[in-house]
């Protein structure tokens, strides 16, 4: 379980810092970070980082598939993690 934790909180600040990055890059007009690759990082676990990175850097907010997915499967994510964690603690 310690692993699991370690595991989600790194990639949570792997999706949340490459939102940041992305906005940053859009602002200097320089290559983007490919949507796929976001979705990838929140598909493994990141999208509650990911989220917060959406809104906290006010970045793909307008986006529905960011929108509604990130936050979708960050809830699933919790989910997930609290099943677990009532049935192996």
């Amino acid at each position: 379980m310690q692993y699991l934790a370690y595991y989600l909180a790194a990639i949570n600040v792997v999706l949340y810092a490459l939102m940041g990055l992305d906005k940053l890059f859009a602002k200097l007009q320089k290559r983007r970070i490919p949507e796929k690759t976001l979705f990838a990082f929140a598909i493994v676990g990141g999208a509650l980082g990911g989220t917060l990175g959406m809104y906290g850097f006010r970045h793909k907010t307008l986006h529905k598939t960011f929108a509604i997915g990130f936050p979708i499967l960050a809830i699933v994510r919790i989910a997930a993690v609290v099943f677990l964690v009532i049935k192996f603690a």
